[in-house]
């Protein structure tokens, strides 16, 4: 098994470096259990930082895409990819060391197909802390899963034509509905992995104002929105630090 690792980046210089180490430590803890190769992609969506200088600097491939669509990035890192199994993690994202050999463990098994991984958000403001925290009891209730980190089996991902790049949010969620819908067809399973949890970057909640995120992040004005593309330049187009 090969394990293709893909990161989707735009001007993430100052985040990506974190994620990269994280992972790193990861890929050497399933190569030193299980001798199981890892190959990091990094994606770099036209950034005008060191994005790409961090990336090198760690070893990792560097694929490009200009188009601002998450989606579109990600289809484009996978095309790239030489492994087996797709993970895709975000630039913003740190990893427990023992995830890679957790996602090993599951795809080990046949009957998987692919699946996500829970998200321990740490937000400073206490309004973003509930909102996170409520969203993230919604979510496991009804089968929602972000994509912080997805996994894959790299056959099932372009036999579901990968990503919707129809849409500007909620692509993750979407993929992995259809993810699910899939292996159902076929008496198969997913699996979402909460024994092991990564911590997605909340600079977002903590650098802008709460009504905005309260908005962009609510479900219903993502599914109302999602495939309009000026609903989200503000979202693709800003940079925090």
């Amino acid at each position: 098994m090969l394990i293709s690792i893909i990161i989707p980046a735009f001007n993430e210089a100052n985040y990506l470096g974190g994620t990269l180490a994280s992972l790193h430590q990861a890929k050497t803890l399933l190569f030193e259990k299980l001798n199981i190769a890892v190959e990091i992609i990094v994606v770099d969506n036209g950034s005008t930082d060191s994005t790409v200088k961090v990336a090198c600097a760690y070893g990792a491939a560097v694929g490009e895409e200009t188009r601002h669509n998450v989606a579109t990035v990600r289809n484009t890192g996978a095309r790239l990819a030489h492994g087996d199994v797709l993970v895709f993690v975000d630039a913003d994202t740190i990893v427990p060391e023992k995830l890679l050999c957790r996602i090993v463990e599951v795809m080990s098994e046949p009957t998987y197909l692919g699946g996500a991984i829970d998200t321990d958000y740490r937000p400073a403001k206490l309004v973003s802390k509930i909102h996170l925290r409520a969203w993230r009891i919604i979510g496991k209730l009804t089968g929602m899963a972000q994509g912080a980190t997805q996994f894959c089996r790299k056959d099932v991902f372009f036999a579901l034509d990968g990503y919707d790049e129809s849409l500007y949010m909620g692509e993750d969620v979407d993929f992995y509905w259809r993810l699910k819908q899939f292996a159902r067809r076929r008496n198969r399973r997913v699996r979402f992995i909460d024994d092991e949890r990564v911590v997605p970057s909340t600079r977002r909640f903590d650098q802008e104002a709460i009504w905005r995120n309260l908005i962009w992040t609510n479900p219903l004005f993502i599914l109302m929105f999602r495939r309009k593309e000026s609903a989200w330049r503000h979202w693709y187009k800003t940079v925090l630090r």
